[in-house]
C-alpha cells in the first residue's frame, strides 16, 4: 500500500489496463449469458446496416440507369376527354413537337387493332395483355434502348410481316429467339430480334413492335401516334414540358397528357426512402430491445456477484472503481453486438446487391454509427446496474454471499 505525507496510506488508481481486464471478467466467464445479451444489439445494428445500404445500393443502381439512358426525355400521349376516353393526338404532332427548338430527336410508336398470339390455335381472348404497336425507325436510338438478340426494323423489314418482342412479351409467347414466328393480325409474322428491359420506356416490355407503314396498311393502325418521345438539352426540358401539349395539339392542349419518366423514377425513390424510414424504426424498436436484455443481464450479474463486490470493497475498492467495472462489462458486451451486426448487415447487403446485379454501396456514416450506437445503448442501459453494485454495503454483500 503506497503511503503519503504523514505515513498517511494514499488512495491508488485503478490503471486503465486494470480497469479493462476487471471489465472483461464478466463476458469473457458468462459467454452464453454475453452472446445472447448482444444479439438484440446485433439484430438492431444488422437491420439499420442492411435497410440503409440496400436503398443506398439501388439509388446508385438508378443514377447509374438514369445517366445511362438520360434524364432528358419526355413523353407526350393522348390526354382523356370529358367522357374519360383517351382523345387521339393529331397527325401533325410528331411534326409539330420536332420544330421545338430545344428538341434534339423526337420518335413514337403508334396503336393497332391488332393481337398477338403464339399461333393460330389460342383463343382470341388470351392475349397475354401484349399490345401491338407501330414503330419508327429510329425508336431505339432515341430511347436509347438495346436488343437482347436479332435486330431491329429497317427500311426494307419495316414493309414486312415481320415484329421485335419486348423482353416480357417473348416470356409470355414462348419465343427464346429470332426466328420463330407469332400469329399477329391474323398471320404469321417472324420474330427478328428481342428487347433489353428499358426503365424509362417499360411500356415497350409488354409489345410486339411492326414498321409503321405494316401497321397502317394491315394492322388497322390510323397513322397517328400513341406515344411521342423527345429528347431535348438537358438544362431546357422544364421549358420543353410547358410548351410540349399546345405544340402538339394547338386546338386543344388539355387533351395532350405530357410527362417525365425520370420523375417517375424520382418519385419511386422516395417512396423507397418512406419505406426506409419505416423499417429504420423497427430497426430502433430492435436497439431498445436489446439495450433492455443488456440492462436485465449487468442486474442478474449484480446479484449473483455481490460477494465479489463485498470482497473488493472491503480489500479497499472504491464506489466509482465497481461502478467503472460494471458499465465497462456493458459497453464491451455492446460493442461486441455492434461489430456482429455490422457484419452481419453488411453481408446481408452485398449478397441482396450481388443477386440484383446491383453496385454494392453501403454509407460510411451508417458503418461508422453503427457500432457507436451500439455501444451508447449499451452504456445507457449499464448506467443503473452499475450504479446499484457501486452502493453496495461490504459488509451486506459478504454476508448474502
Amino acid at each position: 500500500m503506497r503511503t503519503g505525507r504523514w505515513g498517511r496510506p494514499r488512495r491508488t488508481r485503478l490503471r486503465p489496463m486494470d480497469l479493462l481486464h476487471l471489465g472483461m471478467i464478466g463476458p469473457r466467464t458468462r459467454t452464453m449469458r454475453t452472446a445472447l445479451s448482444a444479439l438484440g444489439i446485433s439484430l438492431g445494428i444488422a437491420a439499420v446496416v442492411a435497410v440503409t445500404g440496400i436503398s443506398h445500393s439501388n439509388q446508385q443502381h438508378l443514377l447509374a440507369r438514369l445517366d445511362e439512358l438520360g434524364s432528358n426525355l419526355i413523353t407526350v400521349a393522348p390526354g382523356k376527354g370529358p367522357d374519360q376516353q383517351p382523345v387521339p393526338l393529331p397527325l401533325t404532332a410528331e411534326k409539330m413537337l420536332s420544330a421545338i427548338a430545344p428538341v434534339q430527336r423526337n420518335t413514337a410508336t403508334g396503336a393497332t387493332k391488332a393481337n398477338v398470339y403464339r399461333n393460330d390455335l389460342v383463343p382470341k381472348e388470351q392475349t397475354g395483355s401484349i399490345t401491338v404497336l407501330a414503330a419508327r425507325l429510329d425508336l431505339l436510338d432515341v430511347l436509347h434502348s438495346t436488343l437482347r438478340s436479332g435486330q431491329w426494323l429497317d427500311a426494307a423489314s419495316e414493309n414486312l410481316p415481320v415484329t421485335v418482342l419486348g423482353d416480357q412479351s417473348a416470356q409470355r409467347l414462348g419465343v427464346t429467339g429470332p426466328g420463330e414466328r407469332v400469329w399477329l393480325g391474323g398471320q404469321w409474322y417472324k420474330v427478328t430480334g428481342i428487347l433489353n428491359p428499358n426503365g424509362l420506356a417499360p411500356e415497350l416490355s409488354t409489345a410486339a413492335l411492326v414498321g409503321w407503314p405494316q401497321a397502317v396498311a394491315h394492322l388497322g393502325a390510323d397513322g397517328s401516334a400513341a406515344t411521342i418521345y423527345l429528347r431535348s438539352y438537358s438544362e431546357r426540358v422544364p421549358q420543353v414540358q410547358n410548351v410540349a401539349a399546345a405544340s402538339a395539339n394547338p386546338g386543344n392542349p388539355t387533351m395532350v397528357a405530357v410527362s417525365r419518366p425520370s420523375d417517375l423514377l424520382a418519385a419511386r425513390a422516395e417512396t423507397e426512402d418512406t419505406l426506409t424510414g419505416l423499417v429504420l424504426a423497427l430497426a430502433a424498436v430492435a436497439l431498445l430491445v436489446g439495450g433492455v436484455g443488456i440492462a436485465n443481464t449487468m442486474i442478474v450479474g449484480v446479484m449473483e456477484r455481490r460477494g465479489e463486490i463485498g470482497l473488493r470493497r472491503a480489500l479497499g475498492a472504491r464506489s466509482g472503481q465497481i461502478a467503472a467495472q460494471f458499465l465497462l462489462e456493458a459497453v464491451l458486451m455492446g460493442f461486441i453486438g455492434g461489430m456482429g451486426g455490422l457484419l452481419l448487415g453488411s453481408l446481408t447487403v452485398y449478397a441482396y446487391a450481388l443477386v440484383q446485379g446491383w453496385p454494392v454501396a453501403i454509407p460510411l456514416s451508417t458503418l461508422l454509427a453503427g457500432p457507436a450506437v451500439s455501444v451508447v445503448v449499451a452504456a445507457l442501459a449499464g448506467i443503473h446496474p452499475a450504479l446499484r453494485a457501486s452502493k453496495a454495503s461490504p459488509t451486506d454483500a459478504l454476508r448474502s454471499a
